[in-house]
């Protein structure tokens, strides 16, 4: 994914990437987005599990950031095998909540993050260091993680089981 370089580019490809989601989701039944294996025993639904999570995140990293305070969980300095077990951590604690509700809350917290992220000044986004959290990267990097570059990645992901279904 190319790096925005301003709001309103990140904005469109958090627009874009999130309606390619949605219309993929869109064509699967239910019963596709409960069958396991899009990554490991993951379903469609634990994606987006997954998703909601790591909105949620964010929004209390920025808060945090607002208050002047470090997050509990902070992306800096994050091994590859802390996010892992993090991940983990997520899918077990919703791997049993119903579709239903999952996918409530992921159109909840997407317009929730959509909200906050459009009342964020564009110079918060793109200066390096404005929140002590971000280590090297800017706001506008972990945005992206966090929303566009996100959707892409489930999207690949639900394309790439329906090419190779698991039998």
């Amino acid at each position: 994914m190319v790096k925005q370089l301003s709001k309103d580019q990140l904005l469109k490809d958090i627009d874009t990437e999130r309606r390619r989601l949605e219309k993929n989701l869109s064509s699967l039944s239910e019963e596709d987005m409960m069958q396991p294996g899009v990554i490991g025993p993951w379903s469609v639904k634990d994606m987006l599990v997954h998703i909601v999570a790591w909105e949620k995140l964010f929004l209390d990293w920025y808060q945090a950031g607002l208050q002047g305070s470090c997050p509990d969980i902070t992306p800096v300095g994050m091994s590859k095998k802390a996010i892992d077990a993090l991940n983990q951590d997520i899918y077990e604690k919703n791997r049993c909540r119903s579709l239903e509700d999952v996918l409530s809350d992921f159109r909840t917290s997407y317009q929730q993050t959509l909200t906050t992220i459009k009342a964020i000044p564009e110079e918060d986004m793109f200066i390096r260091g404005r929140f002590e959290w971000t280590g090297r990267l800017t706001l506008a990097d972990y945005i992206a993680g966090n929303t566009c570059n996100h959707y892409a990645w489930v999207n690949r992901m639900i394309h790439k089981r329906a090419r190779h279904p698991i039998r």
